[in-house]
């Protein structure tokens, strides 16, 4: 394998691990707060579908983008509202939301533009390009350092620069900030939090709320910035995904972001059977291949890479003592 084709397969792991991170660091505020979101996956669809539905209805991919965040955080709050206020079981809740969006995307999605459940391509300013960062033009014939900074470093959306300072932004909310003590403490011990006058019911609908805004950026990413359009169950299991790399970074955002890139960089591998090929002295089969990000998460969900504590206070509803 060559420089260039390490390069190429580097930046496809980049541009697949953004939907992956923004939904993993999703899942890191809500259960960080003790609200287990098995939802990613509809809050992400929901997202895909209405950023592309109205991108191209409208002409531009920044209405799509407020589009999707909102509709992703609709969801949020209705699984806030039948998790908090309702002390209803979080997992139904995110499952039952999952069924809904796969059915209601498609449903909406013909209704609207009777392509059999999927939306015209998106052209033009109804998806976001490629930005070419400074320099890059410049320093693309330098050995080396041309090439990974023109080719692997510039070149993205917008997204996944958002998607890549969230790391380091969330990272600083939780553990540097005063609101992410709070949100880490009532994830261990409501009571506690309860007890010295924080509202808990606040803090769990402010995370659920941060968790459907990032998972509105990893839908619209999907739709506008990795493909064109939508398409029927687009997200493919990624919150699933996101979900085990959540846990396999044992609820951190630095190791969420490992966690991530190596998933993508097995959806990469995926897309190359040649470089495979070229890896292992045998033909591997392409449905094993794609299968590989699937066996991983059953792999972390099994507990076969070691022990992951959970927020203790995680998937129960809190009650107020009187």
């Amino acid at each position: 394998m060559d420089f260039s084709t390490l390069i190429q397969i580097l930046d496809s792991t980049l541009r697949l691990s953004t939907p992956l991170l923004l939904a993993c660091l999703a899942g890191l505020f809500s259960e960080r707060s003790g609200i287990f979101d098995i939802g990613l996956e509809a809050k992400m669809l929901i997202a895909a579908f209405f950023s592309a539905a109205v991108a191209y209805t409208s002409g531009s991919v920044w209405i799509g983008l407020a589009a999707g965040i909102a509709a992703s955080m609709v969801f949020a709050a209705i699984h806030g509202l039948a998790s908090i206020t309702f002390r209803g079981n979080q997992l139904i809740s995110g499952v039952a939301l999952n069924v809904l969006a796969s059915g209601m995307t498609v449903l909406i999605a013909q209704d609207w533009f009777q392509q059999g459940g999927r939306t015209p391509s998106l052209i033009g300013g109804a998806r976001f390009e490629p930005i070419t960062l400074p320099f890059a033009e410049s320093l693309r014939q330098v050995p080396i350092l041309g090439p990974v900074y023109y080719d692997l470093i510039s070149g993205h959306s917008i997204l996944v620069y958002v998607a890549l300072l969230a790391v380091p932004l969330s990272w600083w909310v939780l553990y540097r900030t005063r609101f992410g003590l709070r949100l880490r403490a009532v994830g261990e011990n409501p009571a506690a939090v309860d007890t010295a006058g924080v509202s808990v019911v606040a803090l769990r609908y402010s995370a659920v709320a941060i968790a459907g805004l990032l998972c509105g950026l990893a839908g619209a990413y999907l739709a506008t910035g990795l493909q064109a359009g939508f398409v029927k169950d687009m997200t493919a299991g990624r919150g699933y995904i996101a979900l085990a790399a959540l846990i396999f970074a044992k609820w951190r955002p630095w190791y969420a972001l490992g966690a991530c890139l190596l998933f993508g960089l097995l959806q990469a591998l995926a897309l190359r059977t040649d470089v495979v090929e070229a890896i292992f002295p045998f033909k591997m089969p392409i449905q094993l291949l794609d299968s590989m990000p699937y066996i991983l998460t059953v792999v972390i969900l099994a507990g076969f890479v070691g022990k992951a504590t959970p927020p203790k206070a995680g998937g129960e509803p809190y009650v107020k003592e009187r």
